[in-house]
């Protein structure tokens, strides 16, 4: 099965660095490597609800690579640091940005994540349409 990668101008740095692609699309969906909420600029906001909009923002792009929205987001795996002390505020970015029929989900709690100050990291899976 041929697989495309797809990388957005915006993150043409990161990926670059650390051989990855952002997102692959491979048969009918677009897999998507985890997103973290770093600014443009590669700089690591300290408000949280910026690290959750940016992280959604992230895998926007992404999927606009492919001709596709949020709405495409079928599977939605969430890796939280101090995960109670903002799932509250992300579940309400969450609902702003995603709309129904929600794509299936799980939140996990970690220790910590690669991005230094990163409280989130969003990996998702897309379904092309049909």
């Amino acid at each position: 099965m041929a697989k495309t990668p797809l990388i957005p101008h915006s993150l043409l740095g990161a990926p670059g660095q650390l051989r990855i692609s952002p997102g692959v699309l491979s048969g009918q969906h677009v897999f998507l490597t985890g997103m973290t909420g770093s600014a443009a600029d590669g700089s690591m906001p300290s408000d949280p609800e910026q690290q959750f909009r940016n992280a959604f923002a992230k895998i926007a792009e992404v999927l606009k690579e492919a001709s596709l929205g949020l709405d495409a987001v079928v599977e939605m795996t969430t890796y939280h640091v101090e995960m109670r002390d903002h799932f509250d505020l992300f579940d309400r970015v969450r609902l702003e940005v995603l709309t129904a029929p929600y794509p299936a989900w799980t939140a996990v709690e970690v220790a910590g994540l690669r991005r230094e100050g990163a409280l989130v990291e969003i990996r998702a899976i897309a379904h092309l349409s049909d």
